[in-house]
């Protein structure tokens, strides 16, 4: 399908579609990486340089040769111990306090279908769909082995990267770093995309040439962050949306990570991602394993809107699961706008009453409703519904919400622990902190030891004691600080604590979605504090920040596209003036824009004008038309709205038959400059019918001049134009 093997020169090359990536063991049994590009045919070895460097050390095993350093070919699995003094993706720490990992190729296999990873989330096909290939490499002084796992869709240009490290020797040793997938380029200039904000501004694109030295982001927090995301891009200098060549990675992953791209001495580029390597040391017992979580790989020589297709459709179709990956979303209202802590049954009747009124299709109650909880100083840990507060059981509620045409969803955040909660004073051992000192606290709370499987079960029972006590269909789930105090009074071992926890966090969520497969689980943190392709194999959307303010949400929701599906995005209409900017936009503006995602309110419908209760009928019946479009369309950017007037954006079907443009103005000035927006992937030759207006445009004039937007006054105007193909 995908793989072949040349067994004699032992060669192994990759192809999807579109794309080709090769590999070689050389006579040493280095396994050396020959060429990742544009789809090609033939051996490519012959871009590897030989010549004596001067302090570039050589393998034992070449002898008199000088010309051979593994501080200069290209590796797929370098490893500290080798004489390579780039960045590793491996540190092994053996026994007798030896730093050293000398990894020789050993067998390799092809194996139909995709290979999984035993408690990590990662890409799925089914055995038509892909093909893996796995390549054993062992350190013969230690018997360490490593064996490298690609997975490869041709179809969607992507290919996957993960190991399982296993110790085959007889004493224990220690991982300090692990990195999923490495590539090294012999040449080029390139830049590095990162994906950088803090809470409630969230992945803002940074575009950096890669220079020399090494430039990296990573999270020591424990979760993926706000402040960096864990994917990047590194692209030819000159490459853009819409040509040139440019590679994406991707972390499926929900922990601490690093990213890396270095320029060597001899200008070649190595771009490394993995977990991150600050309070790391994981003990690998003999005979023991260890996974590294997946690296999603694509590539794309058509500039960056391919490239973030090929990642939309891989997350969208291969990481996202369940009932709800390829069903619309239905259209909810959150009560914590709304209501904040203040509410009880008989508020909550009220909001569902006037929801269903304008044709909203659920009712989410959010933070409030457990334990001793009036504020976010208490309760946490105790999951069980205060019935005093709202004046009835939740099945009791439930039923009215649903008795209205609504569904009825609930939040929850399971992996923090107040001080003043029943949980903490039974078991104050289960939080994360560190013996004799006092611990952080976030958001006046603490986190619970996931790292520990009672802990695990116990948060498990409790959430199911809770959504067993009537027809919940969604549930938000939410982290509202980054994890420190990162010890266990499990293990001796704390440099495992952290990888543990994450494992842990996903052993709840899987079996949570496998009791509950009807229920749709999005994940949040504070927003899009852990917005990552890991969290969506288990929530098939991730709430994209607490940011609701319409005009941040368009920059925030540009750098979000780069590597997530719109589907993915939750996104939602609120009130003004904004209550985390104080910024007042119309109400289409925050309509449209909320519509580049899964789409819903945070807002109160009793308070709004019957203006804007008739605009929140026609936003839902708007949205409800073009929802196949959104969720499963091409996406393309239109504008980079930090350097235009004007954010824009599209959402186009496969077969380019339909097409809707969204875009919002951003700047506003006295005698206006005319701004057009330039329309992407329309099948050239055709013509397309505005379905508003009815009038009609040739697809070239479209694409080559674009579309008029209007000149009106007043700020963050914004406009819907939707397309169809005149047959």
């Amino acid at each position: 399908m995908g793989i072949f093997i040349d067994e004699k020169n032992k060669i192994f090359t990759l192809h999807t579609n579109n794309s080709t990536y090769q590999m070689k063991a050389d006579q040493y049994g280095f396994l050396l990486h020959l060429y990742y590009g544009r789809r090609t045919q033939g051996c490519m070895d012959y871009l590897l340089h030989f010549a004596d460097r001067g302090f570039s050390g050589n393998p034992y095993d070449v002898g008199a040769d000088r010309t051979y350093s593994m501080d200069v070919l290209p590796q797929e699995l370098p490893s500290l111990g080798t004489g390579d003094y780039r960045s590793p993706a491996v540190i092994i720490k053996n026994a007798d306090g030896s730093y050293s990992g000398d990894f020789r190729f050993r067998d390799a296999r092809v194996i139909e279908g995709k290979y999984a990873l035993p408690g990590f989330p990662a890409v799925y096909a089914d055995k038509n769909e892909a093909q893996t290939l796995e390549i054993d490499l062992e350190d013969p002084v230690t018997h360490v082995q490593v064996t490298l796992l690609y997975g490869v869709l041709p179809k969607l240009d992507i290919i996957t990267r993960s190991a399982r490290i296993h110790n085959g020797g007889t004493e224990r040793v220690w991982l300090e770093k692990a990195q999923a997938a490495c590539i090294d380029w012999t040449g080029g200039e390139y830049d590095v995309m990162y994906f950088y904000g803090r809470h409630a501004m969230e992945r803002h694109v940074q575009r950096t040439p890669v220079t020399h030295g090494a430039q990296v982001i990573g999270s020591r927090r424990g979760t993926s962050s706000h402040q960096y995301n864990p994917m990047m891009i590194i692209a030819d200098r000159e490459a853009t949306e819409d040509a040139g060549s440019c590679y994406a990675m991707s972390f499926v992953y929900s922990g601490s990570f690093k990213a890396e791209v270095e320029k060597d001495q001899f200008n070649q580029t190595r771009a490394l991602i993995g977990l991150s390597d600050e309070q790391f040391s994981y003990p690998v017992e003999a005979d023991g394993d260890f996974y590294i979580p997946e690296t999603i790989l694509t590539y794309s020589r058509c500039g960056l809107s391919r490239l973030s297709q090929n990642l939309h459709a891989c997350i969208r179709t291969h990481i996202c699961r369940g009932k709800y990956r390829d069903c619309i979303r239905p259209v909810l209202l959150n009560s914590w706008e709304a209501s904040y802590f203040d509410f009880n049954a008989q508020s909550l009747c009220a909001l569902a009453k006037k929801a269903a009124e304008v044709g909203i299709e659920m009712l989410v109650m959010d933070d409030g409703w457990f334990g001793r909880r009036d504020d976010d100083n208490s309760g946490l840990g105790d999951w069980r519904v205060n019935e005093k507060k709202l004046g009835m059981s939740l099945g009791s509620l439930i039923e009215k919400i649903n008795g209205m045409g609504l569904k009825f969803g609930i939040w929850f955040e399971p992996e923090a622990v107040n001080e003043d909660s029943d949980l903490y004073r039974m078991h104050p051992d289960w939080a994360l902190s560190i013996p004799g000192r006092n611990p952080v606290r976030a958001r006046n709370q603490l986190i619970l030891d996931l790292s520990r499987p009672e802990v695990v079960d116990d948060v498990f029972e409790q959430v199911c004691l809770v959504l067993d006590q009537g027809n919940i269909e969604y549930v938000k789930w939410d982290l509202n600080r980054s994890l420190s105090d990162c010890y266990s009074r499990s293990t001796k071992d704390q440099g495992k604590v952290q990888y543990d926890y994450v494992r842990g966090v996903y052993d709840l969520l899987e079996r949570l979605v496998q009791k509950y497969p009807d229920i749709l689980f999005e994940g949040c943190s504070g927003g899009g504090g852990r917005f990552d392709a890991g969290m969506l194999y288990y929530t098939p959307q991730i709430w994209c920040s607490d940011n609701t303010d319409a005009v941040d949400r368009v920059h925030i929701q540009y750098g979000t596209s780069f590597g997530y599906p719109a589907s993915t995005v939750g996104s939602h209409v609120s009130a003004v003036p904004n209550h985390q900017t104080g910024r007042t936009t119309p109400f289409a503006a925050r309509g449209i824009t909320a519509m580049a995602g899964t789409f819903g309110y945070e807002l109160d419908p009793n308070k709004l004008s019957d203006e804007e209760k008739q605009q929140m009928r026609d936003q839902i019946a708007d949205y409800k038309k073009y929802a196949p479009l959104i969720q499963n369309g091409l996406y393309y950017r239109l504008t980079d709205p930090s350097v235009r007037e004007v954010g824009a954006w599209e959402f186009i079907d496969e077969d380019a038959a339909e097409v809707l443009v969204s875009a919002m103005m951003l700047n506003m000035h006295g005698n206006m400059t005319v701004n057009y927006v330039r329309l992407k992937g329309l099948e050239e030759g055709a013509m397309y019918r505005d379905t508003k207006s009815q009038k009609v445009y040739a697809a070239e004039a479209l694409m080559e001049s674009g579309i008029l937007l209007p000149i009106e006054l007043g700020e963050y105007q914004a406009y819907q134009m939707h397309f169809v193909k005149e047959q």
